[in-house]
């Protein structure tokens, strides 16, 4: 299996809880000791922090959650990808992530960084 399938199973499995509100299951897919970076709120960090921003991410939306790795790479117990996400008509973006494989051979997201991609409007100036 790639690197990219890799972690797009673990981006599968975190929008199936995603879209069914569970933010104890999207957080579980983080390390402990995990940082997320968005520009939804204020940094979480840790399991409880990420659980809790979730809580307040879910919407009427959240079954429209969609993310794409479209890229991945590895070296030794570290990966990186970049994936791309949308929820509904409001929320796109691109994450840059970095994993860590876990005793067991799994993969947890150990930082995470959500960047917004505006929905298409007029041009200030």
């Amino acid at each position: 299996m790639s690197d990219k399938q890799e972690f797009q199973s673990v981006f599968d499995a975190y929008v199936g809880c995603y879209r069914s509100g569970d933010a104890a299951g999207c957080a579980a897919l983080f390390s402990h000791d995990a940082e997320l970076f968005s520009p939804y709120g204020p940094p979480a960090v840790g399991r409880a922090a990420i659980e809790a921003a979730h809580l307040e991410w879910f919407d009427e939306d959240a079954v429209n959650k969609k993310i794409e790795v479209t890229g991945a790479g590895r070296s030794g117990d570290l990966g990186w990808c970049l994936a791309h996400y949308s929820e509904g008509d409001e929320g796109r973006g691109t994450s840059l992530n970095v994993l860590q494989r876990q005793a067991g051979g799994n993969w947890l997201i150990l930082r995470c960084s959500l960047n917004e991609i505006p929905v298409a409007g007029p041009i200030a100036s």
